[in-house]
């Protein structure tokens, strides 16, 4: 018994120190990104990163993958290219950082502050409820459904209550996103592949749609009022009472109805 006694301390020590060891602070993630290059990538990978102020630093020679980085601040860092998948970033903070072509796949990331962030040619399919994305930029972005790839039903990304006011979404495709009630005012969507979404209570007042892709979508006090509708495609088949000021909206003559 005493022999068991002293084995489960020694392994309990053990679990402890490697615990510890992945709780790191700022100084020893900077430490880590100093030393990294292309083929020696600082190692990050599933660490307890939470609470961190982790801003305007490099982690392109980073692998994040599975970290948890909930309620940290990586404001103004470049986490480009990278793959961010199964990380945790609920509140995370990437106001103004640089994160065109990263993946982000199977992430829970709500309330996360994205404001003026560079997503261009980026991968989501995270659930970005509540967030801030306004002024983000997310032209070319891919974040709707690959339905090819689908192993456990239908995942698409989710904006439900987001802020995209003044964001530039120019050629980026949400098709089937859910985006209830967001706040899309002044956003850029021209030529953006749109089809399929949840539109019910969003705000799209003075946004470019002009060439858009609207088909199939969802509209219950969508607000069109001041929106520039001139080539957007709309199904033939739309209730047309959904749409809140459709009226005072920019080009309507010019908009395509297109049977599904």
């Amino acid at each position: 018994m005493k022999k068991y006694a002293i084995g489960l301390l020694s392994l309990i020590g053990w679990v402890s120190l490697e615990i510890s060891a992945a709780e790191l602070d700022r100084v020893a993630v900077e430490q880590r990104l100093a030393k990294a290059d292309a083929t020696h990538l600082a190692d990050l990978r599933r660490k307890d990163l939470t609470d961190l102020d982790l801003s305007n630093l490099d982690f392109r020679q980073a692998d994040l993958w599975g970290s948890d980085l909930r309620r940290s601040n990586l404001s103004h860092s470049d986490l480009s290219g990278l793959n961010l998948d199964l990380t945790v970033m609920t509140k995370i903070n990437l106001s103004g950082a640089n994160l065109a072509n990263t993946s982000i796949f199977g992430v829970h990331m709500a309330s996360a502050n994205l404001s003026k962030a560079k997503l261009t040619g980026s991968r989501f399919i995270a659930n970005l409820d509540k967030s801030d994305l306004s002024q983000a930029d997310l032209s070319h972005a891919n974040w709707g459904v690959d339905m090819q790839n689908q192993p456990m039903g239908l995942m698409r990304v989710s904006l439900n209550s987001v802020n995209l006011t003044g964001a530039n979404l120019t050629e980026a495709n949400l098709n089937r996103a859910l985006m209830r009630f967001a706040n899309l005012s002044g956003a850029k969507l021209n030529r953006a592949v749109l089809f399929g979404i949840d539109f019910s209570g969003a705000n799209l007042a003075n946004a470019d749609l002009s060439g858009a892709d609207l088909s199939t979508c969802l509209f219950e006090d969508t607000n069109f009022s001041g929106a520039n509708l001139e080539g957007t495609v709309f199904s033939a088949n739309i209730d047309k009472s959904k749409l809140k000021g459709l009226a005072q909206s920019k080009n309507l003559d010019k908009a395509i109805f297109k049977a599904d």
